[in-house]
């Protein structure tokens, strides 16, 4: 059964009915969400990336030859809104908002089918990041966890590793290279 969302491809989101617009924006809600709350933590920046993306989607639909076209360029809208929103907040990302701690999400959300699925599949894909985070040279492996995991600059990381900025910045490139090689074998395209 085709999604709400392929509609975009045959007729402007604005000439759509009321109802059919809902529809449409629910679903795009429903199939991204998960993955967004679990980049930026926190509701209401997920809700405003929503929105943003959404905007962006609905101005310049590509036209796809299947559903599957296009969920995945919506997917790459959506990655490139979170690293927009990344790139302008960056200086408040190690601030740790108490009421963000505890994400209340809707009953509807959470019985819905596809959001459940799309929960799962998020999960999914961080566990097969992690295996191949395990695959990855012990090297490789401490850059990506200093990083990410403890979220150190590029200088804390060169003065703990006892090198300089550019290698560190080099071999974090490759690590992630090699992370993005067994992601996408394991995981596919």
């Amino acid at each position: 059964m085709q999604s709400k969302m392929f509609h975009l491809t045959t007729a402007s989101f604005e000439v759509l009915s009321p109802n059919v617009q809902r529809e449409i924006y629910q679903e795009f809600y429903r199939y991204v969400y998960p993955s967004i709350i679990y980049m930026v933590q926190d509701h209401a920046t997920t809700e405003d990336v929503i929105q943003n993306a959404f905007l962006k989607i609905i101005r310049n639909v590509p036209q796809a030859e299947s559903e599957a076209h296009l969920k995945g360029w919506m997917k790459v809208v959506v990655k490139n809104e979170i690293y927009n929103y990344f790139r302008k907040h960056k200086k408040n990302r190690n601030v740790i908002d108490s009421d963000s701690v505890y994400i209340n999400e809707s009953p509807e959300l959470a019985t819905d089918t596809s959001a459940l699925e799309s929960e799962i599949e998020t999960k999914l894909m961080a566990e097969e990041l992690a295996a191949c985070l395990t695959e990855l040279k012990p090297e490789y492996r401490a850059l990506i966890e200093l990083r990410w995991k403890q979220q150190l600059s590029y200088r804390e990381m060169a003065a703990e590793l006892d090198t300089t900025e550019d290698k560190v910045k080099y071999k974090l490139y490759k690590a992630r290279e090699a992370m993005k090689k067994r992601f996408s074998k394991r995981w596919g395209d």
